[in-house]
């Protein structure tokens, strides 16, 4: 099939790549819901469990072979990714399904919706389905990689669920989260009273004659715990809705985990010069994710791998970095840790992203960033697109409100001044009020 032509319904392709990357794409418009790409890796037509249903709220499947890699904006477009590593796709998995779900809307709303499979390794175009006959669904499979005698092909398959994620999810047997419903209220009953002049008999009746019991059997294995359901819900945070409460979503207490995730993209076209820029500036590529503290006491810091300030989590700062992962999307990307339990000890935190080697700014990079409470929904939000020559990046910002802690995406590229480092230009622009020193790791 040509580059550029688009697949009937029902038509499949062969796939000689190793390895692809799935991209849903859509058009932005007013009052249109936003859309989420998922996978499900299917035996039978059932998943074997709920790890075998990669979307939002879990973005990798335990074999590495398919991982979500989030969305990115350009202009009216957007796309969400998913990378799938045929290679590794374990032997018992026949099919990997690609869905799409409407979050607030119907697809009849979305406009411009197709599915996209490229050759992971040159990014040329494998298979290419465009949906345009949806009405009132609000999921579509859109197409689906198969084996068929020991090589790979992708199938469009355009099938639309009026139920939504939960209804396609469930169908193909993950167990959902449902949120509690609350129980109707209920008049307790008083206990009986005997009727007045009636005789009330306070003997106790002798106890009856057991016959003996039998040999006890032997106590049975315990169950293996049961895995939770999945989690469907989860907030979006935009230019138009840039904060959230914590408690409101339930985050109270536990770890609140925050994730950076990047892939460097860069369209290119044929093997040339601006090709062999964009492996040599991004060979390399190590990101920093850090975090500026200010406690109710008064104490002020930094937590970030640069001078080994990884921070703790159980005594100040609350905070700690889990590592320095120099891989970004080949792997989880970067984490950072903050202990809820500790909340009302926050005053505010500043969560950043610097460059340290590999690249000259943020432009052609495309980061998610996620944070996940133990309890409740996980927050997310991309970073836009990098237009000045950036070397530092807010993303957001925690401010203890009372009590609760107020999640507000920041995003916000920042270009230090000649000899003025990433954190001293972080540090000015919100205020911190530290003295830096310089440092190295």
């Amino acid at each position: 099939m040509g580059a550029g032509m688009t697949m009937l319904k029902g038509a499949n392709v062969p796939v000689a790549a190793h390895a692809v990357r799935v991209e849903l794409g859509w058009r932005t418009s007013p009052g249109a819901p936003d859309v989420d790409g998922s996978a499900l890796l299917v035996v039978s037509g059932k998943v074997r469990n709920d790890a075998d249903f990669v979307f939002y709220n879990q973005p990798s499947h335990a074999s590495g072979a398919v991982r979500h890699e989030g969305k990115r904006t350009a202009g009216d477009g957007v796309t969400d990714s998913l990378a799938v590593d045929l290679a590794r796709i374990e032997p018992a998995i026949e099919r990997v399904v690609l869905a799409a779900s409407a979050d607030g809307g119907t697809f009849g709303q979305v406009t411009g919706l197709y599915v996209r499979i490229t050759d992971a390794a040159d990014g040329s175009e494998i298979a290419r389905f465009d949906s345009a006959d949806a009405t009132v669904e609000t999921a579509f499979i859109l197409g689906e990689l198969y084996r068929r005698q020991g090589a790979w092909k992708f199938r469009a398959v355009g099938q639309g669920y009026s139920t939504g994620l939960e209804g396609l999810a469930t169908d193909f047997g993950i167990s959902v989260d449902q949120p509690q419903q609350p129980q109707p209220y209920q008049q307790p009953q008083s206990p009986q009273q005997p009727q007045r002049g009636a005789r009330v008999d306070r003997l106790r009746p002798p106890p009856p004659v057991l016959p003996p019991a039998p040999p006890t059997a032997p106590p049975a294995p315990p169950a293996p715990p049961a895995t939770p359901p999945v989690r469907l819900s989860k907030v979006t945070l935009t230019k138009d809705v840039p904060s959230v409460s914590l408690a409101k979503q339930g985050g109270t207490s536990g770890a609140l985990r925050v994730n950076l995730n990047w892939e460097v993209r860069k369209q290119f076209k044929g093997w040339g010069s601006k090709l062999g820029r964009a492996v040599a500036n991004h060979a390399d590529l190590d990101l920093d994710l850090c975090a500026l503290y200010e406690l109710t006491d008064g104490r002020k810091g930094v937590v970030q791998a640069l001078g080994n300030a990884f921070g703790a989590l159980r005594q100040p700062p609350y905070i700690h970095l889990d590592g320095d992962d120099r891989t970004g999307a080949v792997s989880t990307g970067e984490n950072l840790t903050v202990n809820l339990d500790q909340k009302d000890k926050f005053r505010r935190i500043l969560i950043f992203v610097t460059i340290y080697e590999g690249a000259r700014s943020f432009a052609d990079l495309h980061a998610t960033v996620t944070l996940r409470p133990q309890h409740g929904a996980p927050i997310d939000f991309s970073l836009d697109e990098c237009t000045v020559p950036s070397t530092v990046c807010a993303l957001a910002l925690l401010t203890n409100n009372g009590g609760d802690l107020t999640v507000q995406r920041e995003a916000r590229y920042l270009v230090p001044e000649r000899g003025v480092s990433p954190q001293r230009t972080i540090d000015y622009a919100y205020g911190w009020g530290m003295n830096w020193t310089p440092g190295r790791k």
